[in-house]
């Protein structure tokens, strides 16, 4: 059975920074792409990062290029999400998912497996 749990996130002032972490299990982690996702109140789950099997390609939105970065570390079946620089409009529930392929794809569509979410708060 595949799991997948998120950790990290909190309540922090703006220009602060998290890092959020992903745990999966119940699968062989390096045979999947990984991503981050957030949700706020009233909009669309939207794309934040994702990364291939091995970490040698990934994809950022426009709206957190230059202050977030991801990174996974296979032999600990984890993902993180180093998030800097955090701004009010980052404050979103942050889901990890997962999918099995070879490809890149940072669409909510193309994803497995989701977590229950972490939630991230941003106060201005």
């Amino acid at each position: 059975q595949v799991q997948v749990v998120e950790s990290g996130g909190g309540l922090v002032q703006a220009g602060g920074s998290l890092r959020l972490s992903c745990t999966a299990s119940g699968l062989t982690f390096d045979y999947y792409t990984m991503g981050w996702f957030r949700q706020a109140p009233g909009k669309e789950r939207e794309g934040v990062s994702c990364i291939s099997r091995r970490g040698y390609s990934t994809y950022y939105a426009d709206s957190v290029k230059g202050r977030f970065t991801i990174s996974r570390d296979n032999s600990k079946n984890t993902l993180y999400l180093q998030m800097n620089n955090l701004k009010p409009e980052d404050t979103a529930m942050y889901y990890c998912a997962a999918r099995q392929s070879y490809d890149v794809k940072c669409d909510r569509s193309f994803y497995d497996y989701w977590g229950q979410g972490t939630q991230v708060a941003v106060s201005s």
